[in-house]
């Protein structure tokens, strides 16, 4: 291969395959490298997609025929021990229709056709075929080297976009070794069952309507992580992700998580009697803000999961890639525009993304992560005190309620002074990390 484009997209995922559209749109010669058979072969994520990041690129994308799978109009949380849960939630029947909210999907579709909007403003899609490394000369990137025969090819700048273990931003020395408290491992499921008896099981008043469920505390065995359950159109997405680190440390493997979520109470109504017609796994990158590696060098850009853009306490990722492709695509077109593709040219990419709604939210949450993980009592205590609360208000059994409130804070170890304090101390901790 000895054809030269401008630029080289590694990774048809969301960030990879909005960075290679908006190149291509503004008259770009651009190849997008997938080592999946298509786009979205070997992508996985629970499955939303969120209707602003994708309507600025293609509008009303969700009238074509098996984009997306329902509009989501209701999002609940669900908080478990190990029989019951504690559920809050918003529906609003205005996300039923545009502008919508956001949208269940499936990413092997989902991908495929997003990917095909690429091609059709000229992107040039090449599958099943793996970037093995950077070609540098005079110490800038200037093209890839593949598993192909002949396999080299060249350009002005390449886009990393190959997921959160990035092989090449690690071998361009752009990123350390991800450490397991940095990064989640998530398994999941899609479980098949009739469209009525989707919608008879979430509440769901037809198909333009869906809700998704998060779910904390039993759910990950009081692990720092989440649990997420998403209605599709005939079918269920299912799954369960935590730390590394706090899988290692309890022995666990990612599909017994998933096992005692399905079986759970409070879970299993949602699947049973479904058939599993796909079985997927993970890694998600949580290191957040203050683990944003460096982002461009001479020839080079990282985005989305390889830039380790992830802010896991909204369940926000596929936008946010979305997104640093884009502002990726920007700059690169005003440096093609120069001609000067050196670090200092690419260098406003890392500025426009940390003052985007991307940088923002993550150096607002940037913390968060960190302090749970190091304080595991509230997912150990604090969480399956609120069902033990409840389960006791609710349980009518003669006791009267100051009776109940009194074997609330006893069990809660609530009743000293010194019990409170710290509970006190321990929610003005928590709010002061997310504020």
């Amino acid at each position: 291969m000895s054809e030269k484009f401008d630029v080289i997209v590694v990774g048809a995922g969301p960030a990879g395959i909005s960075c290679s559209f908006e190149l291509a749109k503004a008259g770009l010669k651009v190849a997008l490298i997938e080592r999946g058979e298509y786009p979205g072969a070997k992508n996985v994520m629970g499955g939303i997609i969120y209707r602003n990041a994708v309507e600025e690129m293609v509008p009303n994308f969700w009238e074509e025929k098996g984009v997306v799978e329902r509009p989501i109009t209701e999002q609940r949380y669900m908080i478990l021990d190990e029989r019951s849960g504690v559920t809050i939630g918003h529906k609003d029947i205005g996300w039923a229709e545009p502008p919508y909210n956001c949208f269940s999907v499936m990413r092997s579709k989902f991908d495929q056709w997003f990917s095909g909007k690429a091609v059709e403003q000229g992107v040039l899609l090449i599958n099943e075929t793996v970037v093995t490394d950077c070609i540098i000369e005079n110490n800038k990137v200037v093209g890839i080297r593949t598993d192909r025969p002949d396999g080299e090819l060249r350009c002005d700048v390449v886009v990393v976009a190959d997921g959160v273990n990035s092989l090449l931003a690690k071998q361009l020395g752009m990123r350390d070794k991800i450490k397991p408290s940095h990064v989640a491992l998530a398994a999941m499921e899609i479980i098949k069952l009739d469209q009525k008896t989707v919608e008879d099981r979430f509440g769901l008043e037809g198909p333009n309507q869906g809700c998704t469920i998060e779910l904390f505390g039993e759910s990950t065995k009081s692990i720092m992580g989440t649990a997420f359950i998403y209605s599709n159109k005939d079918s269920v997405s299912i799954g369960v992700g935590t730390l590394l680190n706090g899988m290692i440390q309890h022995r666990l493997r990612p599909y017994e998580l998933l096992d005692a979520l399905k079986s759970h109470p409070a879970v299993r109504h949602y699947i049973q009697g479904g058939e599993t017609a796909e079985y997927l796994a993970h890694l998600i990158p949580e290191g957040g803000y203050n683990y944003i590696p460096e982002l461009v060098e001479d020839g080079v850009v990282l985005v989305g999961d390889a830039a380790g853009l992830v802010n896991g306490i909204h369940r926000e990722g596929s936008n946010l890639a979305m997104k640093s492709g884009r502002l990726a695509a920007e700059t690169i077109i005003q440096a093609k525009e120069r001609e000067d593709y050196s670090k200092s040219a690419l260098s406003p990419y890392r500025e426009k993304l940390m003052s985007s709604f991307v940088g923002q939210d993550l150096k607002k949450y940037k913390d968060t992560a960190h302090y749970l993980d190091e304080n595991p009592r509230y997912f150990e205590n604090y969480l399956p005190m609120m069902n033990m609360a409840l389960r006791e208000l609710f349980t009518v059994d003669g006791q009267t309620k100051w009776q109940k409130q009194k074997n609330i804070m006893e069990r809660a170890g609530l009743n000293s002074f010194g019990g409170k304090i710290k509970l006190a101390k321990d929610l003005y901790r928590v709010w002061k990390v997310m504020k």
